[in-house]
């Protein structure tokens, strides 16, 4: 079990994995070896709250397929033991952002002293602008 907060957890058969060439510099070890990590995580059908889901459809954005599976690719290192380590850290975080809940926001109205500023500062940068235009009478 992978924990992700105190009350979530996923289980590590859940995960899927592959493994490819990684591309960018490297020598002939890119050409060799297969150290490009890809960590496959079906969301549609893992065990995880709905309201989660639902906070991580956005989030993931483009690394979430239309089936319902989070696809998330590691090749900065050349070792592919690392770069699985990546892959599983950048999956950890993403659901931890997803399991915290935004705080509803309470809707205020401004004072009468916010109100009163703000139209003061208003009127003095009008006079300020209404200052420069103005060219002095010539004499």
């Amino acid at each position: 079990m992978i924990r992700i907060t105190d009350s979530i957890a996923i289980n590590e058969d859940e995960i899927s994995w592959s493994f490819n060439r990684a591309s960018g510099p490297g020598g002939q070890n890119v050409n060799k070896v297969s150290t490009a990590a890809e960590l496959r995580f079906d969301v549609a059908r893992a065990f995880l709250p709905e309201e989660l889901k639902q906070r991580l459809r956005p989030l993931a954005g483009r690394q979430l397929t239309l089936d319902g599976v989070l696809v998330i690719t590691a090749q900065e290192t050349r070792s592919q033991e690392r770069n699985r380590d990546i892959a599983l850290q950048k999956l950890i975080e993403l659901l931890r952002k997803a399991s915290h809940r935004p705080k509803r926001r309470i809707a205020t109205r401004p004072t009468r002293a916010s109100k009163t500023r703000r139209l003061d500062s208003k009127s003095k940068r009008s006079t300020t602008k209404k200052l420069r235009s103005s060219r002095p009478d010539s004499d």
